[in-house]
């Protein structure tokens, strides 16, 4: 499988218990299996069905083209950030919500390292280059945001640059709302054996594996960190210009629909369809971070 699905056992502490995961053993650990669903608190024993969950997203898609209409005979602005874990479910929700939309005017962005130029520019430049023109509908495949999680977790900024981050933020981001672009922050959070589950899901899948980097195994024992991180994050960015909005994200079909029932009914399009939104479910979709004490 290559550098990046290298053999590794990883010794975990699971709520005060040791347990080793090996995420090259094809056969997934019953601890896991049995908690992945309900891990993290979440309310659900079962996924939404899977009909069920067609059915409503059809509905959506079609309201998110005319979401797209109106964009370009308005020359209205969305931009929209996907934030999470590894395995959280980011792109596939991206996926989800921009499928049926034109690839020209609804663009995802996922960025890689930066290079030695970018480096060295003002840390939000190269995202600032991505932001929507008029007509064009921009989903972040991570953001901006990385400097608040991976990157003080993982050595790649110094504790300073995090701190000034933290501050500069919500004032960039009250920039891009005064300028009219219509801005959405979503953080979708997992529970610790749902992530285990998908990254041993990636690892076996030959489709998928690529997703599964030795990036991701590393940061398995620092759950906590990033718990931490995350916290800080949601507490110290969330402003009522520029709300994060929190999604648990165990079963994927609902956090899909949800995000989308959000996003849709603060869009002033025309032909809106509030049946086929339908409601928000607040067991799955919170605003603000109390949600996740």
């Amino acid at each position: 499988m290559g550098e990046e699905a290298q053999s590794r056992i990883v010794e975990l502490d699971i709520h005060g218990t040791k347990q080793a995961f090996d995420v090259d053993d094809p056969n997934l650990p019953e601890w896991i299996d049995e908690e992945a669903l309900t891990s993290g608190g979440y309310p659900y024993k079962k996924k939404l069905k899977e009909d069920d969950y067609l059915d409503e997203l059809k509905k959506l898609q079609i309201e998110l083209i005319k979401v797209q209409f109106w964009l370009q005979s308005t020359g209205k602005r969305v931009m929209a950030l996907f934030e999470g874990r590894d395995a959280a479910g980011k792109g596939g929700s991206i996926a989800a919500t921009s499928a049926h939309m034109n690839p020209r005017l609804a663009r995802v962005v996922a960025l890689t390292k930066p290079t030695d130029r970018e480096a060295g520019q003002w840390y939000f430049q190269r995202y600032v280059a991505q932001f929507p023109t008029a007509g064009e509908f921009v989903l972040f495949d991570r953001s901006w945001y990385n400097r608040a999680g991976v990157e003080p977790i993982m050595g790649f900024c110094t504790p300073k640059q995090y701190e000034q981050f933290l501050k500069q933020a919500p004032q960039m981001e009250k920039l891009i709302v005064q300028d009219g672009i219509l801005f959405f922050k979503f953080y979708l959070d997992i529970g610790r054996e749902m992530q285990l589950k998908r990254f041993h899901d990636r690892r076996h899948d030959p489709r998928a594996v690529w997703k599964l980097s030795s990036m991701d195994i590393a940061a398995l024992p620092k759950w906590k960190e990033y718990s931490e991180k995350r916290d800080r994050m949601l507490k110290d960015t969330h402003t009522d210009y520029a709300p994060w909005t929190v999604i648990r994200a165990n079963d994927k079909r609902r956090a899909r629909l949800n995000l989308m029932r959000h996003i849709l009914p603060t869009l002033d399009y025309d032909g809106k369809d509030k049946k086929a939104i339908g409601e928000i479910d607040d067991k799955i979709l919170s605003v603000g971070p109390a949600v996740l004490k």
